[in-house]
């Protein structure tokens, strides 16, 4: 190469390379001085959108297990009041226990219903003043509440609100008779039962519990749930019972004969009759019960019953079927409910009527008292049902933090190997940059050294 002093080769070539390297050295600080190895898009424009799309989904995940903690801490505080309720519903029925026995007087009766009153004025305060957050959460007010418990769109859980007013606890609707025999096949083959406007398949019901059953499994979407009679009332079965006089006659129930007593004229003794019929319950599945002067019949199971005798004045017998009980929570409206059933009594199944709620208990009397524990029975069965979801719900919130947790831990792990420095070999990248800086800086001063040379062959 020829030697001249215009253009210095050598020195633009050791320039070049020192800039090079004092590039890799400032770059090597800085993932070392952020400890990121992505700072830029330029660092790599792949790696920082993956890296954002992490970041933003890690972020939002944080965000998640915040909002189930919530649903945590108000199914806790839906529950906890629940608890004070069910104590009140206990006292109440203990008071409604207490009045039924005649040995109160009126007095008695009027102190202890002062006391149910204010219990249930307690219910209505706790559900309509209990709050999370500034939102009512036991009067209704809050039909379905959602819980933001994932990162995207969607990703929900949604609980149903809770009414523990006393308008609400303790309703029940029932159907005035039981359904005969005919009109069940007709209902069955017309398959139109309809229960809150939901239709309910019974094509395959061969039986009041299979109603029953179809009934039950529609309860998610109607809010009703269906069970079989506790007994099966027939109020002019008694008027059938004919025997001569001073001599006891015979009537068959499910096959098994029992002896009708004689009261010693021409009539019935009824309290014996019961006793015979009940001594004998093991084989017909049925218990007599009455009403002061008419014989009742009652089969828990739903099975028939079959009457009938040569003391029976029904000629070849009559046989009476269990009922359905319909119960589930109310609004201001009774339920809805439709078919071509008939009852008993002649009317149709949608014929049904609304028990009193727990608003309407009182204990002034022995039958107030009476239908007072029923009632409370049955608000108790719903209270304890809600409890029961708000359980469920709690562990389905822990489980659902266990797994926005794990999943935020995997998604930082994958973030960090994106997007973090690797020290040791950043480490290693400094010292060469700096090596090659220190040699390059010695290369170029002898690189622009070299124009001074031309000066020896001028002396």
């Amino acid at each position: 190469m020829a030697l001249g002093i215009n253009t210095n080769i050598a020195s633009l070539t050791a320039q070049n390379n020192l800039s090079k390297s004092q590039s890799l050295s400032d770059q090597a600080l800085q993932r070392l001085s952020s400890g990121l190895r992505i700072n830029s898009a330029k660092d790599d424009a792949a790696g920082l959108a993956i890296s954002t799309r992490f970041s933003a989904q890690i972020s939002g995940l944080a965000v998640a297990q915040r909002n189930a903690n919530d649903g945590i801490s108000y199914a806790q505080t839906a529950e906890g009041a629940l608890g004070e309720i069910t104590d009140a519903l206990t006292r109440i029925r203990d008071l409604a226990v207490q009045s039924a026995n005649d040995t109160n007087s009126a007095s008695d009766r009027q102190a202890l219903n002062q006391e149910v009153g204010a219990l249930i004025a307690e219910i209505n305060r706790i559900a309509g003043a209990t709050q999370f957050n500034g939102q009512n959460i036991l009067d209704g007010t809050l039909s379905d509440i959602t819980f933001q418990v994932g990162a995207n769109r969607g990703q929900v859980i949604a609980v149903d609100g809770v009414d523990a007013r006393g308008s609400q606890l303790g309703a029940r609707v029932s159907t005035s008779g039981s359904i005969n025999g005919t009109n069940l096949a007709a209902a069955v083959s017309a398959n139109d039962l309809m229960i809150q406007g939901q239709s309910i398949d019974i094509s395959g019901a061969a039986s009041t519990q299979d109603i029953v059953n179809a009934i039950n499994d529609k309860q998610g979407s109607t809010g009703v749930s269906a069970s079989l009679a506790g007994s099966v009332t027939t109020a002019d079965l008694a008027g059938n019972l004919a025997v001569g006089t001073g001599s006891d006659g015979v009537m068959i129930i499910n096959g098994v004969q029992i002896a009708i007593a004689n009261n010693g004229s021409d009539g019935v003794a009824l309290d014996q009759t019961i006793a015979n019929i009940n001594a004998l319950s093991e084989q017909t599945g049925v218990v007599a019960s009455s009403t002061g002067s008419d014989l009742i019949l009652s089969n828990s199971t739903g099975d028939t019953i079959e009457v009938g005798g040569a003391d029976y004045n029904s000629g070849t017998g009559e046989k009476f079927y269990a009922g359905i009980e319909l119960s589930g929570e109310v609004s201001d409206s009774d339920f809805s409910v439709s078919g071509t059933f008939t009852v008993e009594s002649g009317n149709n199944l949608g014929a049904s009527q609304k028990n009193q709620t727990l608003n309407d208990v009182s204990v002034l009397t022995r039958d107030d008292a009476s239908q007072a524990i029923q009632t409370v029975d049955f608000a108790i069965d719903q209270i304890n049902s809600l409890r029961a979801e708000l359980g469920a719900v709690q562990s389905r919130f822990e489980s659902t933090i266990s797994n926005l947790a794990s999943t935020s831990e995997n998604l930082s792990a994958a973030n960090s190997r994106i997007l973090d420095a690797d020290f040791a070999s950043e480490t290693a990248n400094l010292a060469k940059a700096q090596v090659l800086q220190q040699a390059g800086i010695s290369v170029l001063a002898q690189a622009n050294a070299r124009p001074q040379q031309v000066l020896s062959l001028l002396q």
